[in-house]
């Protein structure tokens, strides 16, 4: 029997069961910016019955959001309870973080500036809220056991193990005042929570880190060393945040581990009632890792969507994001402005990651 008569019987008794494996295998990540929760919104989402209702506001970018294997989103609100509020000191009603889910949001990254505005007590009703609800969550924790206890946090994601960190400036000046635990950016800490991931068998390592100047759309010099140290850490995947704005991504390599490594300066806002023009949206990044058939995973790709926060106006009292290829009259003019300046910044300084085409963007949703 010559070799191709037994390759079409091997291949006729197993299929396309065969060619799954021996095929590189691969899972796409999805990373979204800042959520916050102005008191505007929380008035717009109020019902009726007094109930809340923020569902509407992802309706648009669900399909998307839902396509990728696993979705993360830096949820910038304690879910704290009643009484609720917006800036300076936020908190949410649960049914925001409810939303999200329903979105297609499988992790929310909780350390960032405003998780102590509810201090010790909103930090531990937010862990309780999440906990709940079923949705992912790290960077903060009700005490040092219970640190211990969820790192090294790897998601074993159809079969790549994705180990993720989260880490934060400070907290706006608040201090913990209990046992609670907020993960602040220490390299030291860092260092070792990495090795630990790594030891305990990632695949690939993501930390998401909010950091930088708020409305400055370039890194700074303490943005860049730091993304230079987690890169020599062996870091695969860095997704930033806080200043509310979008700042440059680039994919660059790491030869002391041999492999890619992505840094995402900042994602800018997914949603939120800033004003501004380069507030009012951000950018979301898509991420390919594949395991080759040597068994080794790495990064294959990363690209980005832009979206734009539709706030109320004429009459409409509801928050909308939507891709920026999709915004609606009278939001359009605006959405362009967001649009034009985001690229200006990302034309010149990305490096290796690109905008994700309309196109592909619209098959999500078939």
């Amino acid at each position: 029997m010559t070799l191709s008569a037994i390759l079409l019987f091997i291949f006729s008794l197993f299929g396309d069961s065969l060619l799954d494996r021996i095929s590189p295998q691969e899972v796409t990540l999805l990373f979204a910016g800042d959520a916050m929760q102005h008191k505007p919104q929380c008035d717009a989402a109020l019902q009726k019955d007094g109930s809340y209702d923020f569902n509407h506001c992802f309706e648009p970018i669900a399909p998307y959001v839902k396509s990728a294997d696993y979705a993360v989103v830096n949820l910038e609100t304690p879910l704290a309870g009643k009484p609720y509020s917006g800036y300076p000191c936020f908190c949410a009603p649960d049914s925001y973080a409810a939303a999200l889910k329903n979105a297609g949001f499988d992790m929310c990254m909780t350390a960032n500036n405003h998780t102590l505005d509810r201090r010790d007590k909103g930090l531990r009703r937010t862990i309780k809220v999440l906990d709940s609800l079923k949705i992912d969550h790290l960077g903060t924790y009700s005490n040092k056991a219970e640190r211990e206890h969820n790192l090294p946090y790897i998601k074993n994601i159809k079969g790549i193990r994705v180990g993720f960190l989260n880490y934060t400036y400070g907290t706006n000046g608040i201090p913990v005042q209990g046992d609670v635990v907020v993960d602040f950016i220490d390299k030291k800490q860092m260092a070792h929570d990495i090795e630990q991931l790594r030891m305990s068998g990632a695949d690939i390592i993501t930390v998401v880190i909010h950091w930088g100047v708020e409305y400055v759309m370039l890194p700074n010099a303490e943005q860049k060393q730091l993304a230079d140290f987690l890169c020599k850490q062996g870091v695969d995947l860095i997704i930033g945040g806080h200043p509310h704005v979008i700042q440059p991504m680039e994919i660059r390599h790491n030869d002391e581990y041999d492999k890619d490594c992505l840094v995402v300066y900042s994602l800018g806002n997914f949603i939120s009632n800033q004003k501004k023009r380069d507030t009012k949206g951000g950018a979301m990044v898509e991420v390919t890792v594949q395991r080759d058939l040597g068994g080794r995973v790495h990064l294959k790709a990363a690209d980005y969507s832009l979206v734009f926060c539709q706030q109320p106006q004429n009459g409409s009292r509801l928050y909308k994001v939507v891709p920026v290829e999709e915004c609606e009259a009278p939001w359009k003019a605006m959405c362009n402005e967001f649009e034009s300046s985001a690229m200006k910044i990302l034309d010149k300084h990305n490096i290796n990651v690109n905008r994700k085409s309309a196109a592909i963007y619209s098959e999500s949703k078939n």
